[in-house]
């Protein structure tokens, strides 16, 4: 008797030890799946947050090119018949000047030679191009010869205008808003890229202020 009462008490303590091993095991496999997972979740979540992170930087390099990446840089060099030649411009048909501004990439710290000088009316416009582009704003430069039936210059901010110019893809035709108007003399430039070998013909327009002597 006292032999199958020992006999019982030895399976019910190896038992015990087994169901207590087996419970361990499940503990850790319980949260090695939890671990897993955990890490597939920080996994996803650092993916989508590079994601996001690569789609405002695209959107940023859109902003940053103020909408000039379809700008035509050279032109043929005709100009509006009405366009006032200007009698004694500070940058003289022919000479050269520093340029101080970066309308495109390359554009600032370029040394350009004058193709033309003008009296007009520079505005910088907003709108939305004819071929389906993104908004382009604060455009510079449209003179006032390039709108549709302008009337007298300068322009109010604000004015909705029709634009007869092609400098970027989807200009032509479409209606803008005058951004700001400045009286001034405008160029008319050629000049190489400081990251290009390509040279820029006959582009327009460049303003006065935006223009440094070469020496």
């Amino acid at each position: 008797m006292k032999n199958k009462k020992l006999l019982i008490g030895i399976v019910l303590l190896i038992s015990a030890i087994f169901l207590a091993a087996c419970g361990g095991n499940n503990e850790e496999t319980d949260q090695d799946q939890n671990d897993e997972a955990t890490q597939e979740e920080s996994q996803e979540n650092t993916n989508t947050e590079s994601d996001s992170n690569e789609n405002m930087e695209s959107e940023s390099g859109s902003d940053e090119s103020m909408g000039h990446s379809g700008m035509d840089h050279s032109s043929s060099g005709e100009v509006p018949d009405d366009l006032a030649t200007a009698n004694a411009p500070t940058y003289e048909v022919g000479s050269q000047a520093i340029i101080e501004t970066g309308h495109m990439e390359g554009m600032q710290g370029a040394t350009a030679t004058i193709d033309g000088a003008f009296n007009t009316t520079a505005y910088a416009v907003s709108y939305t191009p004819s071929n389906g582009g993104d908004p382009v704003e604060n455009h510079k430069w449209v003179i006032h010869e390039e709108l549709e039936n302008p009337g007298e210059a300068p322009l109010e901010p604000g004015t909705q205008v029709t634009i007869n110019a092609s400098h970027m893809e989807g200009m032509d035709g479409v209606t803008a808003e005058i951004d700001t108007a400045e009286n001034t003399t405008v160029y008319m430039v050629s000049f190489t890229p400081t990251n290009s070998n390509e040279k820029v013909s006959n582009h327009k327009w460049v303003t006065e202020s935006e223009l440094s002597p070469t020496e």
